[in-house]
């Protein structure tokens, strides 16, 4: 089983409970790990035949951009169910975290995993373009 990542990926949304939190944007931090097989890419050099983190980050700022969420649990299960339709992947491991929204705390969040930890087939590889 093989892994692509991102780490660390900040974006600014509505998200939270309070009123105040309705009429500010607060940046939300995104850890995915997403199972793929990298073997055909490493072999053909291609990124045709790997999963794209690129294509993976650009619909996700996209998605939390535009999306207003009274819970991180609830952005979170929205951003697992894109990343396992849009891009094929089978299983993966969410972290997303509200920096911040604790006094004396970095951050606080959620940690989720979905599907099956398994090597995903070649055919569930996805692309997309360049950001």
């Amino acid at each position: 089983m093989d892994i692509v990542y991102i780490r660390d990926l900040k974006i600014d949304t509505i998200i939270g409970i309070y009123d105040w939190e309705r009429e500010i944007r607060q940046t939300v931090s995104i850890d995915l790990e997403m199972v793929t097989d990298i073997r055909k890419a490493a072999a053909t050099d291609d990124i045709e035949h790997t999963l794209n983190y690129k294509a993976v980050a650009k619909r996700l700022i996209a998605f939390v951009e535009g999306s207003e969420f009274l819970l991180v649990e609830a952005m979170a299960e929205e951003i697992a169910s894109i990343v396992r339709t849009e891009f094929g992947v089978s299983w993966l491991r969410l972290r997303l975290s509200k920096p911040g929204a604790v006094r004396g705390a970095r951050d606080v969040g959620v940690i989720i995993e979905r599907g099956e930890r398994r090597e995903a087939a070649p055919s569930a590889m996805a692309t997309g373009s360049e950001l």
